[in-house]
């Protein structure tokens, strides 16, 4: 027997049989568990085995599912434990029992005890009051990317062993399992001349001296280059030692940027000559020196530095993973990803995932997007060699979701990218949508999720100083160093509901009590109404898609009035204004202009329209101000840094959320102008425009002495500065209406189209009791290749003149919908998908389209108030 205290008699003993004995994760979880009793002054001791003869209060069994158990587990009303990564947990007397088929699932088992330690009371009684329960992954890849983006700013991190220990547990005890270290994604190349700060991009030689190689970073000490390397080393054993899987993410494999003549740093001894062996050679050599790492995560696409096509050099490179002594996952950015690219990976033998965007380079809501945008849809394919040959013309469509690339005959697996162009830097936190992300990130049968966490990217492209990556400007709420902290419920949140989107809410309760107490319950109701706020927005208007121009948190003006260029004109549509810009999902949302278009006519779609969008808003606004006001009057220290990061990220979010919603109905009411001539429109449209910038106001007064003047996240104006900088701009657009109205008072009006005006009118306002027409609808268990399936929905109370319509797709996003009528029998609405559509390799997914006979129309299912459903059904031919 080991002991760890010196108490004669422990109160718990953490009894280990034979199948984790030589697990150094179980070992580390066991011991993260003893040392959690102990900080709460419960002495523990290890046995190696059960003694019924020990007085100790609590007894903690660790066991695989071949150790004797099964009737323990049987007996709480559990099933055994057998899916990778589940775990039970059967409390029996004054025993409880832990197994689990591997060891990350006891690592799991164990560190749930050990957040229950150090978030409970009364903690032996606890203990022992444990419900028996079980749990299981229902992703098979839960994963957290941090990314090297800036010398000056990242270095202080990435050498602090302390900061390692801290964070890379924190993932593990939140139920991820992987963790991948990136390098090389601080530029785009292609997009991105006078490049200066180039650390660790073309990554190799910031770390190896190759053999047979005199290639080395002209500017890079031997010291210096000897420390990145043990630190990496110690990253990725250290990842290991907890049970994480470790990625090592390898974006660019380009040495030199030919716009570039002022680098910081260089690299000599490799030319086009030796370029593809080198880089061959130099991966074989780091995965040998790095035994930890298990996978390589690499964009494939001219970003990397390398023309389109490159099918050559990447054999080439790709076999530098071969003969290392163990599998080495190979995850390849989907973007331009073609199927002779993909089959030159497959050819390596080891296991080939690809990794689309969720919400191209945003954080959308949970549900992956019914339709991309219809300029991603791709033309012909170039048959010359050029920057983005591939990328730019016929796989154009997998730039920014997940494409074709979900056959069900796939030979490789697929995880999908959260990126970070909407979560860069306030607090989120919805268990709702956290939960909805775990339902759908194995959509079609994919494997899971890569989550790109707060501060992503911040000083990328050159923009970074010493000590720049503090955000605050407000000393007492500065996390030095560890500006992860401030989001610890939000990986809480990701980890667990991405592990089981049905947790129970107790496991991030327990810690919002801990940290919060009374206010607990309305720091999570706040938090979670003001996180709808950002996701809800981009999916439902989205200037463009890249993260490197938009930042929704800090949004640069997009005009409601065409006075001049904009930085967004390159990604939407002429005249490129507010109207105009396209919702990132195409097929549920409409854009300001295409509304209007509609109902002057007397028509509309089901889609959401600008008013539904605004009220929307509006609700999670004031659901957070509600809570936000519970929680400062019932919080016992309002000066708290945790608890003033909160209050005043929330606030701000309210604020924008009403800005924004203000926003959409001004445009909304420029448009009918627009088209009716009618000033009243343009009367309104000045009046909530001049409302909503007193939100944007509010934003600016919240934050001035709170966050620094200029936070950078790149190099263009739209994605650095502060929320003060964006005044100037919304303002000149509030003026241009201003002049358009008075213009309009005092010049010769033209007529309005009054016919225009009144087949609109009725239009804005929704006829809401309609709307809550109750129906039912089955979802097909599968579907049969090759025959018809037919859809059904119930209406018992349809009313006189409503009508239905089928969209549906295949699970393949380069394909625009097939929109069927559904012919009526009573109240039972059909339509039969044929034969030659089902006989497809993708799952089908559809949604339904009311009408009404006023021409009022909606669609089904449609979203749930915390917009956290999936809206719209899957069915699967699998």
């Amino acid at each position: 027997m080991s002991i760890l205290t010196s108490t004669s008699t422990p109160q718990v003993v953490l009894v280990m049989d034979n199948t984790f004995a030589s697990s150094q994760a179980v070992l580390w979880a066991q011991q993260t568990l003893a040392e959690a009793l102990q900080k709460r002054e419960i002495s523990t001791a290890r046995m190696d085995h059960y003694n019924e003869a020990s007085k100790a209060a609590v007894h903690i069994v660790i066991s695989g599912v071949d150790s004797g158990h099964d009737s323990e587990i049987e007996s709480a009303g559990l099933d055994l434990p057998k899916a990778a990564e589940s775990f039970a947990v059967a409390v029996s007397g004054n025993r409880l029992v832990l197994v689990a088929p591997d060891e990350r699932g006891m690592v799991y088992a164990l560190l749930e005890l050990a957040d229950r330690v150090q978030h409970g009371s009364d903690i032996l009684s606890e203990l022992l009051a444990i419900v028996s329960f079980a749990d299981r992954p229902a992703n098979q890849i839960r994963s957290v990317m941090r990314n090297f983006s800036c010398e000056l700013e990242d270095k202080d991190w990435f050498y602090d062993k302390s900061f390692w220990d801290e964070y890379l547990t924190e993932l593990i005890s939140q139920r991820f399992n992987r963790f991948t270290m990136s390098f090389g994604m601080a530029y785009d190349y292609g997009h991105d001349p006078n490049v200066h700060d180039n650390y660790f991009n073309f990554t190799y030689p910031y770390l190896l001296q190759v053999p047979g190689y005199k290639v080395k970073v002209t500017e890079l000490s031997e010291e210096e280059r000897q420390r990145n390397y043990d630190t990496l080393r110690y990253i990725s054993e250290e990842a290991k030692r907890r049970g994480l899987h470790f990625q090592l993410g390898l974006w660019n494999q380009s040495y030199v940027y030919l716009e570039s003549p002022n680098m910081n740093y260089n690299i000599e001894g490799i030319n086009a000559d030796n370029h593809a062996e080198y880089c061959r050679d130099a991966l074989q050599h780091l995965l040998k020196e790095f035994p930890a790492i298990d996978g390589l995560t690499l964009r494939i696409h001219y970003e990397s530095g390398i023309h389109e096509p490159a099918y050559e050099f990447w054999k080439v490179v790709l076999s530098g993973t071969l003969d290392v002594g163990r599998p080495i996952e190979i995850d390849m950015h989907a973007k331009g990803l073609n199927d002779e690219l993909l089959k030159g990976a497959l050819a390596t033998g080891q296991p080939i995932y690809i990794s689309p965007k969720y919400w191209a380079e945003h954080m959308g809501l949970g549900y992956h997007q019914a339709a991309i945008r219809e300029s991603e849809f791709g033309s012909k394919e170039s048959t010359t060699e050029s920057l983005n040959a591939i990328t730019a013309n016929s796989r154009r469509f997998t730039r920014y979701g997940y494409a074709d690339y979900l056959r069900d005959d796939r030979q490789y697996g697929v995880l999908f990218r959260i990126w970070p162009g909407t979560q860069k830097l306030l607090l989120w936190g919805d268990p709702a949508i956290a939960s909805a992300y775990g339902r759908a990130s194995h959509f079609s049968g994919t494997q899971g999720v890569e989550w790109c966490e707060p501060m992503t990217y911040k000083g990328r492209k050159g923009t970074g100083a010493i000590g720049g990556r503090e955000p605050y400007l407000d000393k007492a709420l500065q996390l030095p160093n560890r500006d992860w902290v401030k989001h610890k419920y939000t990986y809480r949140l990701w980890g667990r509901l991405l592990y089981n989107p049905d947790a129970n809410p107790a496991s991030w309760q327990r810690f919002l009590r801990t940290e919060f107490g009374d206010a607990a319950y309305a720091y999570e109701q706040a938090l979670a109404y003001a996180s709808r706020i950002m996701p809800y927005f981009v999916t439902a208007h989205l200037p463009s898609a890249s993260n490197a121009i938009y930042w929704a948190e800090m949004s640069s003006n997009l005009p409601i009035v065409r006075t001049g260029p904009t930085r967004y004109d390159h990604d939407t549509p002429k005249p490129g204004t507010f109207g105009v810009a396209s919702p990132i999902d195409s097929a549920l949302f409409y854009r300001v202009d295409d509304f209007t278009d509609d109902i002057i006519k007397g028509f509309r779609l089901g889609k959401y329209s600008p008013l539904e969008i605004a009220e929307r808003l509006e609700q999670f606004s004031a659901g957070a101000e509600r809570y936000l006001n519970q929680a400062i009057e019932v919080v016992e220290d309002k000066e708290r840094a945790d608890f003033r990061r909160f209050s005043i990220d929330v606030t701000m979010l309210i604020e924008m959320g009403r800005f924004f919603a203000g926003k959409f109905r001004a445009a909304l009411a420029y448009s009918l102008y627009e088209r009716t001539f009618d000033t009243a429109f343009l009367d309104q449209a000045v009046e909530l425009y001049r409302s909503a910038i007193n939100h944007w106001k509010q934003v600016i007064e919240v934050s001035k002495d709170v966050y620094k003047a200029d936070i950078t996240f790149g190099m263009f104006p739209e994605i650095r500065g502060h929320w003060a900088d964006r005044l100037p701009a919304i303002e000149e657009d509030l003026q241009a209406l201003e002049r358009l109205a008075s213009e309009a008072r005092n010049g010769a009006a033209k007529p309005v189209l009054m016919e225009k005006r009144d087949a609109a009118s009725r239009f804005l306002q929704t006829n809401a009791e309609n709307r809550r027409l109750a129906y039912t609808h089955e979802v097909p268990v599968r579907m049969k290749k090759g025959q018809a399936l037919e859809l059904c929905i119930s209406i018992p109370e349809a009313p006189k003149g409503l009508s239905v319509r089928l969209h549906y797709r295949h699970a393949d996003q380069s394909k625009r919908y097939v929109v069927a009528e559904m012919s009526q029998d009573k109240t039972i609405f059909s339509a039969c998908v044929p034969g030659n559509y089902t006989d497809s390799p993708y799952d089908l997914v559809y949604f339904f389209e009311f009408r009404d006979s006023g021409g009022d129309a909606w669609l089904v299912p449609g979203f749930n108030e915390q917009v956290s459903n999936d809206p719209y059904y899957v069915v699967s031919a699998r």
